[in-house]
């Protein structure tokens, strides 16, 4: 490999000068030596690479190499972790065939494999950063990166306790539950950006649309139950009758016409109004006379947002409303189902028993679930797309 003018490669053992950066000498095999000509520095060629990043003389000049340096460390790491770990269970098994994978992370190989491309220098990163810091207990044990985002989607798609999950894996609860929220955080960072994105064509008039040309989005709030909070005060916070315990955070989600999730809001506790997260949400933001949303009766009284109509006090709907309701409806059922798919995620489909005063937790863990739902209806829609 050449090097800079600026730096000289000697073999202190057969007292040559190499005219290349090589790391052993080809005659004795002993490590050689470089010395920066200009700051007068000089090591073995283990300490090259530092001394590289912090040289004054040599920075400029061998930016490059410095680049070229790096780049081969993390594909040496990469390697290292793929050859460390291959055949590594559970994911050696459960990638065996589609069923398999289906069953215990809720998606097929190719789309586990996908999500993995996604975010596969993150947790390799994240893998290489522990093992550093684990180098002297030689005992612990370690996974792949593709092991923990198998893991990680487990534990998602059925919810079993961090200890059930220890207990299988043979590691400390404690670990466990590091490397579940290290991985959802990365998977949050990494794939929902990507996964959950507003069409950019919703002003086209091409643009798959509902009953009228206008009708671009739809929009339904769907709650997370939660157990009774012990404060009073929580209690009236976090109350929405619709949840099987009472109790619950309510999330906002919003599907296009071509039933693909465009946009999720934050958690809130339940007793906020669907109109106040609508409001709260920025989803608003981008809509127009052009872009308008369909929407429960819960959403009566916002502009650009269409409703069922209300039957008048002591009066009857025309045949005229009646249709345009049963439109209405039909447009939502696409909303509600992907709801149900949603909840499919034993994670929000069950009562969550984590920390009811951390929305911010309970928002990522939500909006990786959703868009794992979404890579899931870019393979298998709910059904033919309607204009």
């Amino acid at each position: 490999m050449t090097s800079s003018s600026q730096i000289k490669w000697d073999c202190p053992e057969c007292q040559i000068t190499m005219e290349d950066r090589r790391k052993y000498c080809d005659s004795c095999k002993s490590m050689l030596v470089w010395t920066c000509v200009s700051s007068g520095k000089s090591g073995m060629y283990s300490n090259y690479h530092r001394h590289l990043t912090r040289c004054d003389y040599c920075t400029p000049e061998l930016e490059e190499e410095r680049q070229q340096l790096k780049e081969e460390k993390q594909i040496s790491k990469v390697q290292e972790l793929r050859i460390l770990y291959d055949g590594q269970r559970p994911w050696s098994e459960w990638s065996r065939n589609n069923e398999s994978c289906a069953q215990h992370t809720g998606l097929d190989i190719e789309q586990v494999q996908f999500l993995y491309s996604l975010c596969e220098q993150s947790i390799t990163e994240y893998c290489t950063n522990r093992k550093r810091q684990q180098t002297i207990d030689t005992d612990v044990p370690y996974l792949s990166p593709i092991n923990l985002l198998a893991i990680t989607l487990w534990y998602l798609k059925h919810y079993h306790s961090e200890r059930y999950i220890a207990t299988e894996l043979n590691f400390g609860r404690s670990t466990v539950n590091y490397f579940l929220f290290a991985i959802i955080d990365i998977l949050y960072a990494s794939a929902y950006p990507k996964l959950i994105l507003l069409p950019d064509d919703m002003n086209d008039e091409n643009t798959a649309h509902g009953p009228e040309e206008y009708h671009k989005l739809i929009v339904d709030s769907t709650c997370i139950a939660i157990n009774q909070p012990g404060d009073r005060e929580q209690r009236k916070v976090y109350y929405y009758a619709k949840s099987p315990t009472n109790y619950a955070f309510k999330i906002q989600i919003t599907c296009d016409f071509n039933h693909r999730i465009v946009h999720v809001s934050k958690c809130f506790p339940g007793s906020v109004h669907d109109l106040t997260i609508l409001q709260e949400s920025g989803l608003l933001e981008y809509t127009e006379e052009n872009v308008q949303i369909i929407g429960d009766k819960a959403y009566i009284g916002e502009q650009y947002v269409i409703t069922p109509r209300k039957k008048p006090r002591g009066g009857e709907l025309t045949a005229e409303e009646k249709d345009f309701n049963r439109s209405i409806s039909s447009a939502r059922a696409a909303i509600e189902n992907i709801n149900r798919r949603v909840k499919s995620y034993a994670i929000l489909g069950s009562i969550y028993k984590g920390p009811y005063d951390d929305l911010e937790k309970i928002t990522k863990i939500a909006h990786v679930v959703v868009s794992l739902c979404n890579l899931k209806l870019s393979k298998y829609p709910i059904r033919s797309n309607r204009v």
